[in-house]
């Protein structure tokens, strides 16, 4: 069994992909699958800020990344090295055991499992703004919607698919309409259905 969640910015899915989680007893990846991908491809002295910034910098004008680290011996765009290492962790950590993946394109390089089941986590605007200003310190509504285009393009770029349509889950999850713990109870109730 594999959970994919995406969300948007400020409706506590991270929090909600950590009770499904813990709910189910099984392994949570998220940022440590950009990690791997860079130990894969040799990347070892970028810091979490940095790789985040490769992986969620994309050019308004183009779909191709902006190439501005200068790794070397590193030939072609290091953006999709880094893509398609991760991708292959994502497979491989699915291929592992049961868990859930947060973001990252998962329930697209994941489509073809039948064990799979994807979940887009939303919240409407009021909820969003109080969450930036309780727990994403300080957050403007518009900062979170910025970080939602950086992830709606980095989805369009490699999956030509739009982000958060809800053709590509099994359910589209609104967070201001009940709490994470009703709303991780949904989702084990979900897979443990099917």
């Amino acid at each position: 069994m594999v959970i994919t969640i995406s969300r948007q910015y400020g409706s506590g899915g991270r929090e909600l992909a950590q009770k499904v989680a813990e709910k189910l007893n099984i392994k949570l990846y998220d940022r440590q699958i950009i990690h791997l991908a860079a130990a894969q491809i040799g990347i070892n002295d970028l810091s979490e800020e940095n790789l985040r910034e490769l992986e969620n910098n994309v050019s308004p004008l183009s779909l191709g990344f902006i190439p501005f680290f200068n790794f070397g011996n590193h030939s072609g765009d290091l953006n999709n090295e880094v893509f398609i290492n991760e991708a292959k962790a994502i497979r491989q950590l699915a291929d592992d055991g049961d868990c859930v993946i947060l973001g990252r394109c998962a329930d697209f390089i994941l489509a073809d499992l039948p064990n799979h089941y994807s979940f887009f986590v939303c919240a409407d605007d009021n909820y969003r703004t109080r969450r930036g200003l309780e727990v994403y310190d300080g957050k403007t509504l518009k900062e979170l919607n910025e970080e939602d285009k950086k992830r709606a393009n980095y989805y369009k770029h490699y999956t030509n698919q739009k982000w958060g349509d809800p053709e590509n889950h099994d359910m589209i999850i609104n967070t201001s309409k009940m709490t994470l713990d009703e709303a991780a109870n949904v989702i084990v109730e979900y897979v443990k259905n099917k």
